[in-house]
């Protein structure tokens, strides 16, 4: 509950004096205390560095040290502001480990982090002096006050005493506010320098989000193989089952009824058929050679499948991921597909090259073209999982074609 939201008077006497204000205050204490340790080691650090930068000895020790006692004297705020105030500094994103201490101390010297942690804890002196002499000297002159007010009503002096009780009152009264306020200012300034800029949140918040969609889609990709097992393992088995028992009947009772018989042959067609659907829907979802033996043998038994023509080139050193490897495969299923039912093309060309840029899956026929993502699902669902895995889409297909169809899936 804020200030601002305390209804009754009490409510506001009873804020204005509670717990949060000796925190308050035991915070510009300590502020103090841990600033004049903190310009104590930067003084040790770069003083001898500056004074002795030409012996280049003192600056390559100083330096490195300055940059390695930065985060810790940073460790010590955050923890001041957790401790006294609740308040919860967010850490800056940490450089990548870097095992040349040369490239770590690049790295250090150009991060603006540093810098900024840096300015805070040369702006922590004022700070911290300023707080201490405002809230610590009003408490000790309200304590000065009424004790002198008390003193000085002993020897008989009335009106004097009064003014030194209205006073260290007044002070009293007053206290809570400037520890309010400058308590304010030190977190400003510390979550300002202390904390993440705006860029690192922003990039902080899409790694997160990358993080997320690549869960998701590996979830998905593992859903996808769960249905395909459930499915291949049961409902195909059965239907398999079916067919040969239907199959059987068929050609074993011929002393049926005519209508029987008739029966028990379209039956027979239709579960025939049932399961040739279901066949291909599993492989549409993740086929068991991708998982067991990789992209190129899926994608082989892709083109002996398709119903034209495809000359397949698979050039891909070692297995990239079991998510990039699906929708490779996906691509290049529903790129074929879409040429069987579209382009009235008689053959098509399938690559797949493993390049710096990561997997590069190529798709071309020589079809009528004008293959258009706008005027149908299909081709928008191949750019939207080609972007699930942060890979690039593009397509060719002027009138008249051919059509090219290019996937670049990142493999790092």
């Amino acid at each position: 509950m804020t200030y601002a939201e305390l209804t009754t008077p009490w409510d506001r006497v009873r804020e204005h004096y509670s717990m949060l204000t000796l925190m308050r205050t035991a915070h510009a204490v300590t502020g103090l205390l841990i600033a004049l340790a903190t310009w104590a080691v930067l003084f040790a650090l770069i003083t001898p560095s500056l004074l002795l930068v030409w012996t280049l000895i003192v600056p390559i020790v100083g330096v490195p040290l300055l940059l390695w006692a930065i985060p810790l004297l940073t460790a010590v705020q955050r923890a001041r502001f957790s401790a006294l105030l609740d308040v919860d500094i967010p850490p800056v994103p940490r450089p990548a480990r870097q095992r040349n201490p040369l490239k770590w101390l690049l790295v250090r010297m150009r991060s603006g982090s540093t810098w900024r942690q840096f300015c805070y804890h040369l702006l922590s002196l004022p700070i911290a002096v300023a707080s201490f002499g405002v809230v610590v000297g009003i408490w000790c002159g309200a304590l000065i006050s009424l004790a002198s007010a008390a003193a000085v009503q002993a020897r008989g002096e009335t009106e004097l005493a009064v003014a030194l009780a209205v006073l260290g009152t007044a002070l009293l009264a007053a206290g809570p506010w400037p520890a309010r306020w400058l308590a304010s200012l030190d977190v400003l300034a510390a979550r300002a320098l202390l904390g993440p800029s705006r860029a690192e949140e922003l990039a902080q918040r899409v790694e997160s989000l990358r993080e997320s969609r690549a869960e998701v889609v590996d979830a998905a990709d593992a859903e996808r193989r769960r249905i395909e097992r459930d499915l291949h393992d049961g409902a195909q088995q059965r239907l398999v089952s079916l067919a040969m028992n239907l199959g059987m009947a068929r050609a074993g009772l011929k002393d049926l009824p005519e209508p029987a018989r008739e029966v028990i042959a379209q039956a027979h067609e239709e579960a025939k058929q049932a399961l040739k659907e279901l066949r291909d829907l599993v492989r549409g979802l993740h086929p068991a050679v991708l998982s067991e033996e990789g992209l190129d043998a899926a994608l082989s038994g892709l083109a002996a499948r398709a119903p034209l023509p495809v000359r397949l080139t698979v050039d891909a050193a070692g297995r990239a991921s079991p998510t990039v490897e699906a929708v490779a495969f996906f691509v290049v299923s529903e790129a074929l597909a879409n040429v069987a039912k579209h382009s009235g093309a008689s053959g098509a060309e399938v690559s797949v090259l493993r390049e710096v840029e990561g997997l590069r899956v190529t798709i071309r026929d020589d079809g009528r073209g004008g293959a258009d993502p706008a005027r149908g699902t299909g081709l928008r669902g191949l750019a939207q999982r080609v972007r699930s895995v942060d890979g690039v889409l593009t397509i060719d297909s002027p009138a008249g074609g051919p059509t090219t169809i290019e996937a670049v899936l990142p493999c790092g």
